[in-house]
């Protein structure tokens, strides 16, 4: 027990000097984990177990989240295939000036332990990218779903790597998996009873973990493939956001025992330290090689440039490849150490960029000629809102009954805003004008254009947090009518209206008074046909 609470302290003691500091707590749990490696501390049998526990989570979540469909677009596949051989090609010629300059470490290598130690960098960090996005809440965001897709083809890469280069082929039984694929049709009849409470969080887990996890490693693959695809084979169930939420704050407990144990890889060298710092150099090259692919691509500068800046880190896929390298002979096991430093090193310069990412890649489109709006991708071509009076973001229930309302009953011309594709499909053909955007999404409102006509904004969305990111979307982007917002909670009302909205409809204390007024015409009119009143109190 005492080692595990000297590594809980070390943990939250790194990240609230991170936070101090305004870096992300991530690099406070990295730099513990450096701290007690070097001094020597126990260590903690059981800090792997939660760090895998961590990764496959995240892992499932985004599978949750992921299109399967969308991985086949040029602008993800082509771009990771392309970034790959570009990026090792770069590492081999840099690493080889460092081996002409008198680097010991490089002296003896061979061109194809270069060309490892290249692909090792070429990959970007699927937990730290996803953190990223997850702070900032586009995840859903059209660079967001991009990134996310490069990542995954990246992992998939990465994975048939390991694969090979253990000399273990997977089980005979390995093709058996595909009876998953109808196996999720049964796993989404037992989640439709899981409810609502702590059965749904416990399904996700068990999923992640056995049929993920557990079973993917059973038959020779990748446990975390596993958790990703069991994600992907739920994605699109209408509790996917809802379970996703739940599993937050587990997945984040068990990711620090993952950026712990980075730091436990070694005590490094003064000459290890100075390598992997001159790996960062590649940084700025690798994030600069897919703003230019993705613009290439037909992308806005602004999304291909967010795109290269959160990618513009290294993997902890890299520590796995050089050390399986190292175990096979192909590399020096030192490279296990250089790798985890760099890999660390990145997330900090990282962590600092992307702080500012936004601004930084609007300053950064003067460096690419701008495109005509007709040339753009589809996904990236601005969002006209015609002549709207009014503008009703997530059209759910609530949503769409106020869409409605607004348009008979007020005579408004209204554009409705729902990021299920699925449902924006069905409401066109109920006759509702609305567009397939995600409202808490930056580039959304970048894209708007022909917005003054606009004098209500309703924000309808059923998750708290996501209204008071549209809402700061909407004011950040100078729109100046009229705001009105959901709210579950008295808390909830009151952070609303400090961020400006100007009216806050109380779903609970609303739906209350409603009832009462229902409940007392309905019994004045039983009254009025002779039937007993109910009884007063």
């Amino acid at each position: 027990m005492g080692e595990a609470v000297l590594y809980l302290v070390a943990a939250l003691v790194g990240g609230m000097a991170a936070t101090l500091v305004r870096l992300p707590p991530l690099v406070g749990f990295l730099a513990a984990g450096f701290a007690l490696g070097a001094t020597g501390a126990p260590e903690l049998p059981e800090i792997e177990l939660v760090a895998e526990l961590g990764v496959a989570l995240l892992l499932f979540a985004i599978g949750l989240k992921l299109d399967v469909r969308s991985l086949l677009r040029p602008e993800i596949w082509l771009t990771t295939v392309v970034h790959l051989a570009v990026s090792i090609a770069l590492a081999v010629g840099f690493l080889g000036v460092l081996a002409v300059a008198g680097v010991a470490l490089l002296a003896d290598e061979s061109w194809g332990s270069l060309a490892l130690v290249g692909l090792a960098l070429a990959f970007s960090s699927t937990v730290f990218v996803v953190k990223v996005l997850e702070d900032r809440s586009d995840t859903t965001a059209l660079y967001g779903r991009i990134a996310v897709g490069v990542l995954v083809v990246q992992d998939v890469v990465a994975v048939a790597f390991i694969a090979v280069s253990t000399g273990e082929p997977p089980s005979p039984w390995a093709p058996a998996l595909v009876a998953l694929v109808p196996g999720a049709w049964l796993l989404r009849r037992v989640w439709d009873r899981a409810g609502h409470g702590e059965l749904q969080p416990l399904f996700g887990v068990f999923v992640a973990l056995v049929p993920g996890f557990w079973l993917f490693e059973a038959a020779g693959l990748s446990g975390d493939l596993g958790a990703l695809v069991m994600g992907a084979l739920l994605a699109g169930h209408r509790h996917a956001t809802e379970l996703s939420r739940s599993l937050l704050s587990v997945k984040d407990l068990a990711l620090v025992a993952f950026f712990l144990q980075i730091g436990l890889h070694g005590v490094p060298t003064l000459a290890d330290v100075a390598l992997a710092a001159a790996l960062l150099v590649l940084l700025p090259i690798q994030a600069a090689l897919y703003a230019l692919l993705l613009w290439a691509m037909r992308l806005r500068r602004r999304t291909a440039f967010l795109v290269g800046l959160a990618l513009g880190n290294y993997s902890e896929f890299g520590i796995i490849v050089v050390t399986v390298g190292a175990t096979a002979g192909l590399l020096d096991e030192e490279w296990a150490v250089i790798v985890s430093l760099a890999v660390a090193a990145s997330f900090v310069v990282s962590a600092v960029v992307n702080r500012r990412g936004v601004e930084i890649a609007a300053w950064l489109t003067r460096f690419l000629p701008r495109r005509d709006v007709a040339r753009l991708h589809p996904d990236d071509r601005p969002v006209d809102v015609g002549d709207a009076d009014a503008v009703v973001l997530g059209l759910g229930r609530v949503g769409s009954a106020t869409y409605r309302r607004l348009r008979d009953a007020y005579g408004l011309t209204v554009l409705g805003v729902e990021h299920d594709r699925t449902r924006v499909q069905t409401l066109r053909d109920e006759g509702v004008d609305v567009v397939g955007e995600d409202a808490t999404d930056s580039e959304f409102w970048a894209r708007v254009k022909r917005a003054g006509s606009v004098r209500l904004a309703v924000l309808a969305m059923p998750f708290h947090k996501a209204n008071l990111i549209a809402l700061a979307r909407l004011r950040a982007a100078g729109f100046e009518g009229r705001v009105a917002a959901i709210a579950r909670y008295d808390e909830d009302a009151a952070e609303l209206r400090r961020h400006g909205a100007d009216a806050v409809f109380h779903l609970y204390g609303a739906a209350g008074a409603e009832l009462a007024d229902r409940a007392v015409i309905a019994s004045a009119g039983q009254a009025g046909t002779g039937r007993p009143a109910a009884p007063s109190s």
